[in-house]
């Protein structure tokens, strides 16, 4: 079994390779590292028992993705994903969420291989209801800065739904509510790597608005087994996959700080434009239809995931 990963350089897409080898499968991943990094794979690359079975190619797929062999899984998980990112980068997120799940749509057509697409709870918006199921449509901004990347992915849920109605390709859709976890970057632009960076280096803890606004963090091995019970699922409609225990910005700010005992303020700033007010998942398809749901609490996921920054801040030094 072979599966392509776009974006397999990245935060998530390194840990579905991981899990992705340890089912037995080979995996080919593309990335043009414009925000993957090309460490989160070297693991991979050296590894005895994966070297044969893993490979890379630098590639952007916003252009065409030339394949050869069979291939029985494409999962599309290239973009940038933080509004850091998108906002540094807005074109090529449009880019690889239109032309780029176009590309690889194709190619899960021509090879008649599954395809699943790493879509986003973005997609609802600022949402007026809460949690959020797969049913809610979203209220959502499409001209504004975070336009970029909701639009985008909810065009990539369009265009895979009617890869799947029109030519019959097997298709799957997982919405990903906020995740953590070790390989996330320094500079991602996100509540935990800043908060954490930020702890760890003496500075103060950047809070926008009053930190009401709410999140739910899901440890990343948790979401990958439920992203790969979908690939492996029939379900075709996207299904939310993320943790349903809700944390406002600011607790989980103060969280931060108490666990690396850092002696810093917090400080607050004007809330940026469409920050979504509450995130946070109805995973109730996902209990019924995958038998999933998270295990890892939040104390131990911060637990490895402070160690593994801990690690990068002192390089750093």
């Amino acid at each position: 079994m072979r599966a392509v990963i776009t974006g397999g350089a990245g935060f998530l897409g390194s840990h579905l390779s991981d899990a992705l080898l340890e089912r037995g499968w080979e995996i080919l991943c593309i990335d043009n590292l414009i925000t993957g990094q090309e460490a989160n794979i070297a693991h991979l690359i050296s590894h005895p028992k994966y070297s044969s079975k893993f490979r890379m190619v630098r590639h952007d797929v916003s252009k065409h993705i030339d394949v050869p062999g069979p291939v029985e899984a494409v999962l599309h998980f290239a973009s940038p994903a933080s509004p850091v990112d998108y906002l540094k980068h807005p074109i090529p997120t449009l880019k690889v969420g239109s032309l780029g799940t176009h590309n690889a749509l194709g190619l899960a057509l021509a090879k008649g291989a599954k395809f699943l697409m790493a879509s986003t709870s973005e997609c609802y918006g600022d949402p007026d209801v809460s949690p959020q199921p797969e049913t809610y449509w979203g209220n959502v901004n499409s001209v504004g800065p975070r336009g970029v990347y909701d639009e985008a992915k909810r065009f990539s849920e369009a265009i895979t739904m009617a890869y799947h109605r029109f030519h019959s390709v097997d298709t799957r859709i997982v919405r990903i509510f906020n995740t953590y976890g070790p390989r996330m970057r320094l500079n991602d632009g996100r509540a935990l790597p800043n908060f954490v960076y930020q702890a760890m280096t003496g500075q103060p803890i950047t809070v926008y608005g009053e930190g009401k606004q709410t999140r739910s963090f899901c440890y990343v091995s948790d979401l990958i087994e439920g992203i790969c019970r979908l690939l492996e699922s029939d379900e075709h409609l996207p299904t939310n996959i993320g943790n349903p225990q809700e944390i406002t910005i600011l607790e989980f700010a103060e969280r931060i700080v108490k666990m690396t005992g850092a002696k810093v303020p917090i400080i607050f700033k004007p809330l940026p434009q469409d920050d979504p007010k509450q995130r946070c998942p109805d995973i109730t398809k996902a209990k019924k239809i995958l038998k999933w749901e998270p295990k890892v609490g939040l104390e131990e996921g911060l637990k490895s995931t402070l160690a593994y920054f801990r690690e990068k801040v002192d390089a750093l030094k």
